[in-house]
């Protein structure tokens, strides 16, 4: 599967202008951006998109419980998620996957290889 459209999650506004401006300039890809696990909940299935990269850490609704909400919805079950952590265990790595996520990035990401990053992790994902 080649992605098209990416929407990001993530309570950092540098964060989500970072992954906007590598995700459309270097990886061409249309790129929406929510700052909550809720409004991810309304964009996506608003806009349906093929991948979700989800940060793990957030107020309120964290990225697990975004995923689990996102992954017992009809219109969103088939999205593809990923995850964006600061902080990665091998053991949660398992864990995310787990819960549904095709992967974990990690941050700081390179934005010059993020969307190569990404379509590698779908690719694995889409492998198994």
């Amino acid at each position: 599967m080649r992605i098209s459209s990416v929407l990001v999650v993530d309570d950092e506004p540098d964060i989500r202008a970072l992954c906007k401006l590598s995700l459309e300039r270097v990886g061409g890809w249309l790129t929406f951006l929510a700052a909550s696990g809720q409004e991810a909940l309304e964009l996506a299935e608003a806009r349906q998109p093929d991948v979700i990269l989800l940060d793990v850490m957030m107020p309120g609704m964290d990225g697990p419980t975004t995923l689990h909400a996102l992954k017992n919805r009809g219109s969103t079950a088939g999205i593809h998620v990923v995850f964006l952590s600061a902080k990665i265990q091998k053991h949660e790595m398992q864990g995310y996957k787990d819960l549904g996520a095709a992967g974990v990035i990690t941050k700081p990401f390179n934005p010059m290889t993020l969307p190569r990053e990404l379509q590698r992790t779908i690719d694995a994902e889409l492998a198994l």
